[in-house]
């Protein structure tokens, strides 16, 4: 049976993932499992921002980095995204990989020193999407 959730949660999320995860770790050996969230905050100490990654088979994946558009040029996201490089090393991770779109930050993060290996065109629908990665180990 197949079932539609029109607002899966962490429960539908985690029994995907369970079987994967399974998959994966016979075939490539097991791993660790990271998140990690680096928070923006504002005087007050209210989060406004941030980054968001996930760490498995010594790699880090960037899943979100955002920063109201009041935060952006002063620096915070590449303080961010240095921060990040460092608990990535803390883990033991050779490199970090993101995506973005073109309207996006394609190159803030490529004068940090991110490569473009993929590229999807007209996603969204006259724009593209990039990955881009970095080796650190």
């Amino acid at each position: 049976m197949i079932d539609f959730i029109p607002n899966p949660g962490d429960a539908e999320l985690d029994a995907i993932l369970a079987p994967l995860a399974a998959h994966n770790d016979a075939a490539a050996g097991p791993t660790e499992r990271h998140k990690v969230a680096l928070v923006l905050r504002d005087d007050a100490g209210a989060a406004i921002g941030g980054l968001w990654a996930e760490a498995s088979y010594r790699w880090l994946f960037v899943k979100y980095l955002a920063l109201p558009p009041e935060a952006r040029g002063k620096g915070q996201g590449r303080a961010l995204m240095l921060a990040v490089e460092d608990e990535a090393r803390r883990l033991g991770c050779v490199g970090i990989w993101l995506d973005t779109f073109s309207f996006q930050a394609r190159g803030f993060y490529e004068k940090l020193g991110y490569g473009v290996f993929g590229q999807i065109d007209d996603y969204p629908p006259g724009e593209a999407r990039f990955f881009l990665s970095k080796r650190i180990g």
